[in-house]
């Protein structure tokens, strides 16, 4: 039993410990190369943005096609080299999970859906238009872990940043941050749910703002 004490801790650091190498350089390298590919068939191809320009969130489906092509287009390539060499790898996850979250407003959320039944349906990977945001869904999640814990040790990131210690914390107001920003990607997808967090993410702000207050 003692054995079994002692080396179960020492396995999972170990495995922390690669972790930190191992772990975002696998999802690195799979979103660049998807990424990459997706931005280099818009570079090499024609612009059909025109054809589906009034299903873009607002405000972007007032902006020209061109614009919302070339926009998507280099977005997706430098994000892409971004990610692939682990430098401004937060604020790279951040743009591509913007542009993922208005490519599946735009393309891959079902049309029509009068229930959570009708909406589970779109949980698919197909061609045939709308209802196939698996395959987005997906990506947005392999992004999350790079948006809040960066790049990991395998990176110009990890080699700029060097061994400065970094304050971490998880209050109210990074809760509440995050809530609001994050109420406007969720808004063009479920409105409801948008509007819920922006209120929560609004309350939370409000909690830190009267607790610092007080602390003073």
């Amino acid at each position: 039993m003692t054995l079994l004490h002692t080396a179960v801790p020492a396995v999972r650091t170990r495995l922390d410990g690669l972790g930190q190498w191992l772990a975002p350089l696998g999802l690195r390298l799979l979103l660049a190369w998807e990424f990459f590919e997706s931005g280099l068939e818009k570079w090499r191809g024609e612009n059909w943005f025109g054809s589906i320009q009034d299903t873009f969130p607002l405000p972007l489906r007032w902006l020209p096609a061109e614009l919302n092509w070339q926009a998507a287009t280099w977005l997706e390539l430098v994000g892409a080299v971004c990610l692939l060499l682990g430098v401004a790898t937060r604020a790279s996850a951040a743009m591509l999970i913007g542009v993922t979250v208005v490519a599946t407003a735009a393309v891959h959320w079902p049309a029509d859906w009068a229930s959570l039944a009708g909406l589970a349906e779109g949980y698919a990977i197909t061609d045939s238009g709308q209802g196939n945001f698996k395959l987005p869904l997906l990506f947005i999640a392999m992004l999350l872990p790079l948006l809040f814990h960066g790049a990991g040790r395998c990176s110009v990131d990890a080699l700029l940043a060097g061994r400065r210690a970094h304050g971490e914390r998880s209050d109210p107001l990074g809760w509440g941050l995050l809530a609001v920003l994050a109420a406007g990607p969720v808004s063009w997808l479920l409105p409801g749910a948008g509007l819920t967090l922006l209120l929560l993410g609004a309350a939370l702000l409000v909690w830190a703002w009267r607790s610092a207050r007080h602390a003073v």
